[in-house]
């Protein structure tokens, strides 16, 4: 705690006198904060990323080649950076993030597990659960991924989703033991998440929002179509305001959490209340084999991004970098 001095006028003259009053801003560097730059960033349009030209930049590359978007493959999948403290933490952190988004999304659209009525002939689907369940959480979906993402971004990525997780490592944006770290650290704070919400509701029999699937009216497979497409769009949109450099003038990191935020929102109710039976993803409450669409899901909506995406987002500063890489192996 500094002190700062401020001189002290009277009725408009200058007497001179000056009055000395405590500062409770910081006198020296008590903290540090730690800012690893992540070119996975959600939000953050590469905007924390570094070019790899200086020695200071090649000594972080070393440990943490997603510092930079332009990894060559055998960065890539080199898993020594495994042993990095800071990626451990950065995957507790998404775990920890998971772990609360996942419970208060799923806690807020929590309802008995049974199948909403049918549609009517005059309004169709939009005047019953169907269409009000992924309605608000479509709204609360925007809301928390706004807020987690500007809360978590800088610490983790703010990924929150293997989805996307996925989808980084394909775009050559996240390296595999980050990826390996994360997916695991987001599997097991859902996992939580899903006990404490069991553990709230006094039970598992329960959907949530328009998170549901009847297979005995939706066969597994039409919902995997509209998945695959879904989560296709939601990638392309969330690349396109979260991820693409091109956009970091236009968007920056205070406007691109919101657009993720929006994004998902509006995905996951738009895709969720016309298909009677069927409500964006499943939650279930055992394991049945319609959910080997959200095992399958990640890695086609994946595949496609990243046969179409690295052919749209490669630019001029990828090949330098590439070359300066070969000159430098």
């Amino acid at each position: 705690m500094g002190v700062t001095s401020r001189r002290n006028n009277n009725r408009g003259t200058n007497t001179g006198d000056v009055e000395t009053r405590q500062s409770f801003e910081p006198s020296g560097s008590c903290f540090q904060a730690s800012d690893l730059p992540f070119a996975g960033r959600l939000g953050a349009n590469q905007a924390y990323v570094v070019d790899g030209t200086t020695s200071e930049d090649e000594r972080l590359l070393g440990h943490q080649p997603d510092a930079t978007p332009h990894m060559s493959f055998r960065e890539l999948i080199d898993l020594r950076p495994i042993t990095n403290t800071d990626l451990w933490k950065a995957a507790m952190i998404e775990g920890i993030g998971t772990l609360l988004f996942v419970f208060i999304t799923v806690w807020a659209n929590a309802s008995p597990n049974d199948i909403p009525v049918l549609p009517t002939r005059q309004l169709g689907s939009f005047n019953n659960a169907s269409f009000i369940g992924p309605l608000i959480g479509g709204v609360l979906n925007t809301i928390f991924i706004t807020l987690f993402i500007t809360a978590f971004g800088a610490v983790s990525g703010a990924h929150f989703n293997p989805l996307i997780t996925f989808a980084t490592f394909c775009a050559r944006l996240c390296s595999l033991p980050r990826m390996i770290l994360y997916i695991s650290a987001q599997a097991g704070g859902a996992a939580v998440a899903g006990l404490l919400v069991r553990a709230s509701w006094g039970g598992r029999d329960f959907k949530t929002g328009g998170c549901w699937l009847f297979p005995d009216v939706v066969p597994p497979r039409e919902a995997f179509v509209i998945e695959l497409v879904s989560a296709t769009l939601l990638l392309f949109l969330a690349f396109g305001v979260g991820l693409d450099p091109r956009q970091a003038k236009v968007v920056g990191p205070a406007l691109g959490p919101f657009l993720v935020g929006l994004s998902v929102g509006t995905m996951s109710f738009a895709s969720a209340f016309t298909r009677y039976g069927y409500g964006d993803s499943h939650l279930g409450t055992g394991y049945t084999g319609s959910q080997t669409v959200s095992l399958v899901l990640p890695m086609g909506s994946a595949t496609i991004l990243f046969l179409h995406g690295r052919r749209v987002w490669k630019g001029r500063s990828e090949a330098k970098y590439q070359i300066k890489l070969r000159g430098r192996l």
